[in-house]
């Protein structure tokens, strides 16, 4: 295991700087995630440590060395690819076995790792197949297993599971989680799935067009946003997100008035701003009170468990998570609840939370 310390980081092709000065530390036995949308430099990020792309700025030390100018075999870590990256001639063992032959590693610790590995993913009854005769969640055990056996300080994962269907995802996302408790290794891993990084992480980094911009815990990820990106971004449906103006100690949105926590107003600028709040923190009410509004449902998605409500609340459009049983149809007004402590504002601006 190794911690890994990212210092003003940054990243130019010729006179576009795409990664800019990211400073982030993932600690020993840590799974991290870079989550972003595409082209937002997670991937660039990850290369970097990887030693496949080079620094064009700051420093980069694993387990407290500098490794900026070191290639990528002298850095001790192990990447497993996107697209498995299999010798298809190779049998499984051949293929986890030999990047340690490589290294002129004795061929009884050879037989030793590829088989540990092998028990810990479930594939040793398979080792004498080529990549041809396997599914594509077992190819990736394979490559994850190829990275295992290196015993490496440091394991990236640049977007392992966008090749597999949903069912295989879920069940992958589960077997690299159980993987990482029970290695307790320090693992980097980059997807543009938030839910892949909200359900695997220790911490989260969330990158926008090459900027940090929240490093933190799943929960607070979710339930404190530091940025208008990252409550946009976080959450399936996300956070609802309007404008409104602030007047009062409450938030206008048109004709609407929304109390606000007190706290939350005394620190709230006069500058236009956005409210958050999360579906699941819109309630149907049963009668009208300071913290309720009036709203028209617009359409009903049901999902078995819950039905997925869109309304129309003076100028704002919101989705509110409604019980499987929801029976009120398109153009009926119903009474919404929201719970002031759940309530967020955002610079309309610069995006910042307040």
């Amino acid at each position: 295991m190794a911690n890994v310390e990212l210092r003003g980081i940054r990243k130019r092709y010729g006179n576009v700087e795409v990664v800019h000065g990211i400073d982030l530390e993932v600690r020993h036995g840590e799974f991290v995630v870079f989550v972003g949308p595409s082209g937002c430099g997670k991937s660039t990020l990850l290369r970097m440590v990887a030693g496949l792309e080079g620094i064009s700025d700051g420093e980069l030390r694993i387990d407290g060395q500098r490794v900026n100018e070191l290639p990528p075999r002298s850095r001790d870590i192990a990447m497993v690819f996107q697209d498995y990256a299999l010798y298809p001639h190779k049998t499984l063992f051949e293929n986890m076995a030999f990047g340690l032959r490589l290294r002129k590693t004795p061929e009884d610790e050879i037989q030793r790792r590829v088989m540990d590995a092998a028990r810990l993913l479930k594939i040793e009854h398979m080792l004498e197949r080529r990549p041809a005769a396997l599914s594509g969640g077992q190819r990736q055990r394979v490559a994850i297993g190829r990275a295992i056996v290196r015993q490496p300080k440091v394991f990236l994962f640049d977007e392992p599971l966008s090749n597999l269907d949903a069912q295989l995802r879920h069940e992958m996302r589960s077997e690299i989680k159980r993987l990482h408790q029970r290695l307790g290794a320090t693992i980097i891993y980059v997807t543009h799935d938030q839910v892949e990084a909200m359900t695997m992480a220790d911490r989260i980094a969330v990158l926008s067009a090459g900027e940090l911009m929240q490093y933190d815990t799943p929960d607070a990820i979710y339930n404190r946003p530091a940025a208008l990106f990252v409550a946009g971004f976080t959450g399936a449906p996300p956070m609802n997100l309007v404008d409104c103006t602030l007047a009062g100690g409450a938030a206008l949105l048109g004709p609407l008035r929304v109390p606000l926590p007190q706290e939350l107003a005394a620190r709230a600028p006069t500058a236009p701003l956005k409210l958050g709040v999360r579906p699941e923190n819109l309630r149907f009410a049963r009668q009208d009170g300071d913290a309720d509004l009036p709203a028209e449902v617009v359409l009903l998605e049901p999902l078995g468990a819950e039905t997925l409500v869109t309304l129309k609340a003076g100028n704002a459009e919101l989705i509110a998570r409604g019980p499987a049983d929801f029976r009120e149809r398109p153009g009926t007004t119903v009474t919404l609840h929201l719970q002031p402590q759940h309530l967020h504002l955002f610079h309309a601006e610069s995006g910042s939370a307040v």
